[in-house]
């Protein structure tokens, strides 16, 4: 017979027990009758939980927490059309390499094949876009379970886990002693590996030996926390910088290292290309827009991105940050690291720049209305300080923004990523405002982007988590816009992407945030400081010209 004198435990209790094992200090969620025992063990243990208006913003939130903290983020939704709701959330963490943990609802085992409330294969439809998922079979295994999915959101590059609880397991009670319950820190190996000594050593030889160098900081240098590594690399070879996704503001505007608009010319021209961190996709024309004569080496914690899609001629897999150290130290005293005979590169390299931003620098300060966006982001610009975090959420607007503008510090920049996925802004914001108070952020909307998560801006106005927001209004979604006018003609340019003309800023004050309607240039810096004073979430709509496109969105391959 039980001892009835032993201490029971749910499980809801020992996954809640298991998240704070893992550093989790916030949920995001929407409530189902399936996941409520979670809460009560939050509760407990002193998790705050954010219950937003749809899963899908719980999903991106985790993603978003995972990338401003380091540590992974967590969602926890009902079964059926509660996780099927997050399915788009998993998705971009997944191509983000971003570590989360979603936890879904399930019914009863005991109903399982019967029919039961939101009862559909989960595990089935999440295994493709995750690094891991699974069903928890039992009470007892429900923390050990939470823990194995953590630590695969962490083998090689990071990415997401899931998890399905049946209701009657999450619910039921076992004895304290039968439950495996993971210590905090006793559970988890290092990942940090510093690659192969000998290509370590080939690429330092390589490095001296360049004449035109050119290295991309992609995301893993934030991943990795590489920031203080790549920086002495660039500095101590004298090699110019490019960055791209979350490895942006790895170095600062200014920086003598710091590139961003001559990147073209660069990796036309360069005698030896090193990419950090980031896959041979889309955004690196799959590699083909790199010099076929250079030396190319790529760096990555995954070893199945690393020559995928173009032949390369080193790769390391590695930690960014341990790499890049390796990297330096092999290269120290080798004729002052061939550093000396760069100059004539970086000054050809920063003619490039100087060339680029003449060029457009009309535009940057243009007075029309409606208002061009490059006028439009080169104010947020000049608005952002070290502790502001840029977030873009957008099609053109944000491909506008990628040209300009400069985060001061690093981590300080959120895209969703890879897979494109409209609506991450306001869950990002969420994510960023509560896991660091201290900081300002700043977010750039299309307004297309915005309606798909925007009535979340509620939350954000619920847990007082004020930002600065800034709807790029041209009523349409631009970018697809501009592929259906190159393509079929300007007599069906506006078939299935044309939006209402809708006031943000009232939309903002309905729901008790700071709004601003804004159609002439020069109020749009007031406006900004005005948002950022009122201490509030703010939405400043900004009316731009809708026939202004983007470089980017003008040469994307799929509308060539």
């Amino acid at each position: 017979m039980p001892d009835d004198s032993q201490e029971l435990i749910s499980g809801g209790h020992l996954v809640a027990k298991a998240l704070k094992a893992e550093g989790v200090d916030v949920i995001y969620t929407l409530c189902g009758g399936h996941i409520i025992d979670i809460y009560d063990g939050c509760v407990d243990e002193g998790i705050d939980v954010i219950d937003v208006r749809h899963e899908q913003v719980a999903a991106h939130a985790a993603d978003g927490y995972a990338r401003i903290t380091g540590k992974p983020g967590c969602a926890v939704v009902t079964a059926g059309p509660g996780t099927t709701d997050a399915v788009t959330g998993v998705a971009n963490a997944f191509r983000a390499e971003s570590p989360m943990l979603l936890i879904g609802g399930q019914g009863a085992h005991t109903q399982h094949k019967m029919g039961s409330l939101q009862d559909l294969p989960h595990v089935d439809m999440m295994a493709p876009i995750t690094k891991f998922a699974a069903t928890v079979p039992d009470t007892a295994r429900a923390a050990d379970m939470v823990s194995m999915a953590f630590r695969e959101c962490f083998h090689g590059a990071p990415g997401p886990s899931f998890l399905e609880i049946p209701r009657d397991v999450l619910d039921a009670k076992v004895p304290v002693s039968k439950a495996r319950v993971p210590e905090a820190g006793k559970y988890r190996a290092s990942t940090r590996t510093a690659g192969d000594p000998e290509a370590v050593e080939k690429l330092a030889d390589l490095l001296v030996r360049a004449e035109k160098p050119a290295i991309l900081l992609g995301s893993q240098v934030w991943t990795c926390r590489a920031t203080d590594a790549a920086i002495e690399l660039v500095r101590t070879l004298n090699v110019p910088a490019y960055m791209n996704g979350a490895g942006r503001g790895t170095l600062p505007p200014g920086h003598p290292h710091h590139f961003q608009l001559s990147r073209r010319h660069a990796f036309a021209n360069a005698d030896l290309i090193v990419i950090v961190g980031t896959p041979f996709d889309f955004r690196m024309g799959y590699g083909k827009r790199l010099s076929p004569d250079a030396t190319v080496v790529q760096i990555d914690l995954d070893y199945r991105t690393v020559g995928k899609n173009r032949d390369i001629d080193l790769g390391i897999v590695g930690d960014a940050g341990l790499v890049l150290s390796a990297v330096t130290q092999a290269a120290s005293g080798r004729v002052n690291g061939g550093a000396g005979k760069r100059k004539e590169w970086l000054d050809e390299l920063r003619a490039a720049e100087q060339a680029a931003i003449g060029k457009r620098l009309p535009q940057l300060r243009s007075d029309a209305s409606p208002i061009h966006p490059y006028r439009l982001v080169s104010e947020i610009n000049d608005f952002l300080t070290e502790d502001s975090v840029y977030i873009g959420d957008g099609g053109d607007i944000v491909t506008f923004s990628g040209q300009v503008v400069q985060p001061k510090s690093p981590g300080h920049w959120m895209d969703p990523g890879p897979l494109g996925t409209l609506g991450v802004g306001v869950p990002f914001v969420m994510a960023a405002k509560q896991a660091r108070p201290d900081k300002e952020v700043v977010a750039l909307f299309g307004d297309g982007a915005f309606s798909l998560t925007g009535w979340d801006f509620e939350t954000l106005v619920r847990f007082g988590l004020p930002f600065v927001g800034i709807v790029g209004n041209n009523s349409s979604m631009n970018q697809i816009r501009y592929g259906q006018k190159a393509k079929y003609g300007e007599g069906r340019e506006r078939v299935g992407n044309t939006l209402g003309d809708v006031p943000y800023d009232q939309f903002a004050r309905m729901l008790g945030g700071y709004g601003e309607e804004v159609r002439d240039p020069a109020d749009i810096g007031p406006a900004l400081r005005r948002a950022r004073e009122s201490g509030k979430p703010s939405l400043i709509n900004v009316w731009v010209d809708p026939d202004a496109y983007a470089p980017g969105t003008m040469n994307q391959t799929m509308y060539k």
